[in-house]
């Protein structure tokens, strides 16, 4: 019997290292997002002080597990039985359940996914305990659970929401009037002041959240932090506010870097050292149950785990063996990057591809936001009006398209608030002993912040609430998740137990490297070379030359996806249909960036280059119309074989092939053109438009006298007609886009030397 829970012990050791993995790469957004959004210093530099943050936080930690041991449930109340499947029930879940957000790139709380885990499995195993014994009711649950602390956490989500919000848009909306955006202008005091007041906000941070349950913090120097509070806050700006006025008058140091380096130092620090419970408190109160049973000697249905209360202390080198984990995960895990990217968009300055697509509830919000801003701004006199928009004009940048992804995501003063305020309010909620995420708070800061700098404008606000909407709903998401999938696997462990842990473990692993691969294969995809180009050449000549690689990946790709459609057709081939689809809504989505990417693109023009602007936009119509047309075949295609319909007739198969055959010929021989700037072989390839036009038109004629004769499905005739009809459309926009490139080259684009022999007739 004993050896089912060394097999559970083991495993939730493993269980652990993997949940720091997953937990880490999520909650590196709450310290990493203000500096690399603002490209305060290198993202190596970024990582560095972040590591050294991450592992002294990792070994200041006492180890104090209070959360995972009774904060949640009266273990006193629970066997050690019962315990190991709750604490194997909560691991197994919290693994699977961050690793999906960052799969899917989105931040959430670990704190809230293990407490709602916890609750969840408690409150499973005290239903079996309850069902089980005839005097007792639901009633009873009480008992066995810590309701106010599961209250007092919900409280804390709603507020800290709310409160994070509200104050970084109040902090950044004052900062921002003050220094405005052009802060490097204003005199050095400005910026020591400011300095002296974040870094002594951060550094009471560190004091309060960071270091206040380190063993090696005197007591003494604690009393004194919670005793004199005032004295340390105000003696701590006047030092700071004199030293950053020294660095910048004496040493021309940037002292907003520095505040950024500070802040997310600290924050690392403090979340490795208070957030570790999230992923290894389980797993240690498991060791210590065992620890406490194993040398009792009473069979584990029988042995009541009240050791659970009392204050347990970590061994130092699991903590350091955690705080190298961490830091590894910070320097390997694509994951944590992409979590931060959801973030570091949310809150850019300037247009970006928006994620999120726009709901009635954002649509609510921003038109109601409107709406009290018009009326602010009709109260307000004029010249106030004035002046606080003075404040906020940005400094003209000009930067080529091809150095637009080096500009900052948002400057280093909000990096500098966002540290600040997410600092102080996680401070003051610590010392007063309230619930906190520091997930919750460092994202909603950034929001406010991000609004109270004008970054959501009309033209991407709807998106960007939307986003928020959906990290909201996420975290709620989060807490009711945990709480039904815990007591689900807490249900398998207690009826199946070792092989249900068994089953349970396999299961974990195969959907973690699922998950693993396909955010592997979406980061492949988003690097690839195969995507289409954003133009950024700023004459007529460049534009011809860069629309010539766009032009050709079309067609290549364009080639692939009628094929497909037409051989998905014929064989019923639902799966190759389906991911056909999923191929041209890639390709479409390219298009659609080209497309948004045309105010940059002629704003970058030269002045006699009008004609480009002509040329470009042209282009893009017609790949539009293009995608447009194996969009639709694609769909068609598909839905007739999901919907189950009779399948074509041989004649009408043969014959589709005969123009897939036909236009295969036609894409190859186009993209062969384009891909050598062979503009020869282009008007080549326009003389034999009406050839090709000609077999379409005749298969339609062939179709009409099957229908007036032998045709007997409706279905099928309308398919056909529709991928026949689509197909001409299709070549119609590719022949127009052919003849917009012939007739708009230029004679010193000198074309390569290339037989008419490539042609295929």
């Amino acid at each position: 019997m004993e050896n089912i829970y060394i097999y559970m012990l083991v495993a939730l050791g493993v269980l652990a290292i993997a949940d720091l993995v997953v937990g880490v790469s999520n909650d590196a957004v709450n310290f990493l997002n203000s500096a690399i959004g603002s490209k305060a210093v290198s993202f190596k530099t970024i990582i560095i002080v972040a590591s050294l943050g991450v592992a002294l936080g990792a070994m200041s930690s006492s180890g104090m597990m209070e959360v995972a041991r009774k904060g949640i449930f009266n273990p006193g109340e629970f066997m050690f039985d019962e315990i190991m499947i709750i604490f194997t029930a909560v691991m197994l879940t919290d693994i699977l359940l961050l690793d999906f957000f960052n799969t899917l790139g989105l931040p959430t709380s670990t704190t809230v996914s293990i407490v709602f885990e916890l609750l969840g499995a408690a409150v499973c195993i005290a239903l079996l305990k309850i069902s089980a014994n005839d005097a007792q009711t639901i009633f009873n649950l009480g008992q066995y659970i810590n309701n106010e602390k599961a209250i007092e956490i919900i409280l804390g989500i709603l507020l800290s929401v709310v409160i994070a919000f509200t104050v970084g848009a109040l902090v950044q909306f004052v900062s921002r009037i003050l220094l405005t955006f052009k802060y490097d202008k204003k005199p050095s005091w400005y910026g020591a002041i400011f300095s002296g007041i974040a870094i002594t906000s951060i550094m009471y941070f560190i004091l309060i959240k960071g270091l206040k349950s380190a063993s090696f913090m005197s007591p003494a120097v604690m009393d004194f932090v919670a005793a004199d509070t005032n004295i340390l806050v105000f003696g701590g700006f006047v030092f700071w506010t004199l030293i950053s006025f020294l660095l910048i008058k004496i040493f021309k140091t940037n002292i907003y870097t520095l505040i950024i380096i500070i802040g997310t130092f600290a924050l690392a620090m403090a979340f490795a050292g208070n957030d570790l419970v999230n992923f290894i408190g389980v797993p240690i109160a498991a060791y210590n149950s065992w620890e406490a049973w194993s040398s009792s000697g009473v069979l584990p249905m029988n042995y009541s785990m009240e050791i659970l209360e009392g204050q347990i202390q970590t061994q130092p080198f699991l903590l350091l063996i955690a705080g190298l984990v961490m830091v590894l995960t910070l320097w390997f895990s694509s994951k944590a990057r992409s979590v931060v990217k959801t973030s570091v968009d949310l809150s850019r300055q300037e247009d970006v591809k928006e994620r999120f697509e726009p709901n009635f509830l954002s649509r609510g919000i921003v038109r109601g936001t409107a709406a009290l801003g018009a009326s602010i701004t009709y109260v307000l006199p004029n010249f106030i009006n004035d002046k606080i928009n003075k404040q906020f004009e940005k400094p003209l940048v000009t930067l080529s398209l091809d150095k637009k992804g080096d500009l900052p995501a948002f400057d280093l003063v909000r990096a500098a608030v966002n540290l600040m305020v997410a600092s102080v309010l996680i401070s003051l909620a610590t010392s007063m002993k309230l619930p906190l995420s520091t997930t919750y708070v460092t994202f909603m800061v950034a929001m406010g912040t991000s609004l109270a700098d004008r970054a959501w404008g009309s033209e991407s606000a709807v998106y960007r609430v939307a986003g928020v909407l959906n990290v909201i709903g996420g975290w709620f998401f989060t807490a009711i998740s945990a709480f039904v999938a815990a007591a689900i696997m807490a249900v398998i462990l207690y009826y199946g137990r070792g092989y249900a842990l068994t089953g349970l473990l396999i299961f974990a692993a195969l959907l973690l490297i699922k998950n693993f691969i396909s955010h592997r294969k979406q980061s492949r995809q988003i690097k690839e070379a195969d995507s289409l180009q954003k133009a950024e050449s700023s004459s007529t000549q460049g534009v011809i030359v860069e629309s010539a690689k766009n032009i050709a990946n079309v067609v290549k790709r364009g080639n692939k996806i009628y094929t497909s459609a037409i051989n998905g057709l014929a064989t019923q081939n639902l799966s190759a249909l389906k991911k056909n689809k999923k191929n041209i809504d890639k390709l479409s989505n390219e298009i659609d960036e080209l497309n948004d990417n045309v105010y940059y693109f002629i704003k970058n023009l030269e002045e006699p280059s009008v004609e480009a602007s002509n040329f470009y936009l042209n282009v893009v119509g017609y790949l539009q119309d293009m995608a447009q047309s194996l969009e639709y075949i694609s769909k068609i295609s598909h839905k007739h074989i999901n919907n189950n319909h009779k399948k074509l007739k041989f004649s009408q198969i043969k014959e589709l092939k005969e123009v897939d055959e036909r236009f295969e010929r036609f894409f190859n021989n186009t993209q062969t053109a384009f891909e050598s700037l062979s503009f020869e072989e282009i008007g080549i390839i326009l003389g034999r438009r009406q050839e090709i036009m000609s077999l379409v038109t005749d298969k339609i004629q062939k179709q009409v006298e099957r229908t007036r004769g032998e045709e007997s499905s409706p279905k099928n005739t309308t398919l056909y007609f529709n991928i026949l009809l689509e197909t001409k459309d299709l070549l119609n926009a590719t022949m127009n886009l052919l003849q917009e490139y012939y007739n708009a080259h230029d004679s010193t684009v000198k074309p390569a030397t290339l037989s008419t022999g490539n042609i295929q007739k």
